[in-house]
């Protein structure tokens, strides 16, 4: 469990007494902001359309998946888009790099090759974001341009934000850092054009759902199982993410009795962090997963998830996007979205109302119209993936069905 965690979520005597710490971040915050915008300091345009896919809290709020959703949107609906972001954790001697699926997550990252292998589409990383905003349309010409994070990167003009939000740690205990987990004040909710909340949504955000039921052999990408295959047994869950808990509880809400080894967001791992005492299958995220596969021992998977959007907030995106886009001379094909069209059903409902049961929900989203426990909206029960109102799972606590061991693989 990190110290914002522990600290960051709750209001307790640790993070009164940074308060005042926490209070100069904020102001320094605004002051950046009001210096870009004032035109005090410099930022730099693309002549493309540019969406930020964002957040305002530290660690994993689920950017990259809705990345990859959108990147698929994008394309279904006739442009050509592609992603670019700061390549965390990469080590390379030289940027902006270009990301391959076959790229080494340890030079440009891990989230950025994960999406290269996930959409298919343009990727290029670097700490400057303008670099390689250019680098992307100079070598492939994308007309529209994703950013995987960087919501704080203000040197980089955007035409359009979208700031996720945990649905269910929402923003912690509303302070900044140090004494709680924000990166802006919550105020700053309000300036984006889209809030998206994972896994619940309150007011005037939109609700994404995350789902992923299978895992998918890491030595044999051609092998996978149902998650309800390891129910009758007891496995390791691994997680290097933001937040490992979420990982867990989508595990023990398939059933599964695990054994949690919780490790650091982007954590380097090492062939010796999956060798275990007890010889069970191994179960980890996607995002962990593109760095173990070289040395994984048999009996390792990973769990892919997808996003799942309300079509009310791809609709409202592609009518924003349209009208930035012909504002800026760029036309799509219409011919993919009239396919699109044909070849995809709508989409069922993906949310039913939450009653007020009394139950409260730590954070403040800084949205206007926000009405409390009573507006809350949750993907259905039983078919999306949940998370929790604050911190980590106790990795003390296994629950789930024992019984044999492993699952029987389909390819």
């Amino acid at each position: 469990m990190t110290f914002l965690d522990r600290y960051g979520y709750s209001l307790n005597g640790v993070a009164v007494l940074l308060w005042p710490l926490s209070l100069l971040f904020g102001l320094a915050a605004r002051a950046r902001r009001l210096l870009y915008q004032h035109g005090l300091r410099r930022s730099e345009a693309v002549p493309v359309p540019l969406i930020v896919v964002g957040n305002i809290t530290v660690g994993g709020t689920g950017k990259t998946p809705l990345v990859a959703r959108l990147v698929e949107l994008l394309r279904d609906a006739g442009y050509q888009p592609g992603v670019i972001s700061r390549g965390y954790g990469g080590q390379s001697a030289q940027w902006p790099r270009q990301v391959m699926a076959d790229s080494d997550p340890r030079q440009v990252g891990d989230e950025p090759v994960l999406l290269a292998r996930r959409c298919r589409c343009p990727i290029v990383v670097g700490p400057d974001r303008v670099a390689a905003a250019r680098t992307l349309l100079d070598t492939y010409g994308c007309n529209v341009i994703l950013s995987d994070d960087g919501l704080q990167h203000y040197r980089l003009r955007r035409d359009l934000e979208i700031a996720v939000v945990d649905g269910f740690r929402r923003l912690g205990n509303g302070a900044c850092l140090p004494a709680g987990p924000l990166r802006e004040p919550p105020s700053r909710l309000r300036a984006v054009d889209f809030v998206v909340g994972n896994g619940a949504a309150r007011g005037g955000e939109y609700l994404m759902c995350l789902r992923g039921d299978r895992a998918v052999n890491l030595t044999d990408g051609g092998i996978s199982v149902s998650l309800a295959g390891f129910s009758q047994g007891t496995v390791h869950a691994v997680a290097g993410i933001g937040d490992p808990g979420r990982f867990f509880d989508q595990l023990r809400h398939a059933r599964l009795r695990i054994l949690e080894h919780p490790f650091p967001d982007h954590h380097a791992f090492r062939p010796e962090d999956l060798h275990f005492p007890q010889d069970l299958p191994v179960l980890m995220t996607e995002k962990d997963a593109v760095k173990c596969q070289t040395f994984a021992p048999e009996g390792c998977w990973y769990v892919p998830v997808s996003a799942r959007l309300e079509p009310a907030f791809e609709e409202d995106l592609l009518k924003r996007l349209a009208s930035v886009a012909m504002a800026k001379g760029i036309r799509r094909d219409p011919s993919s979205a009239r396919q699109r069209s044909r070849r995809i059903p709508p989409a069922p409902p993906i949310v039913n109302e939450v009653k007020d049961d009394g139950q409260e929900i730590a954070g403040y989203s800084g949205v206007p119209g926000q009405q409390g426990p009573a507006d809350l909206r949750q993907g259905a029960a039983g078919t999306d993936l949940q998370g929790k109102p604050a911190g980590l799972s106790d990795p003390r606590r296994h629950s789930g069905n024992a019984g044999s061991r492993g699952a029987r693989p389909e390819r």
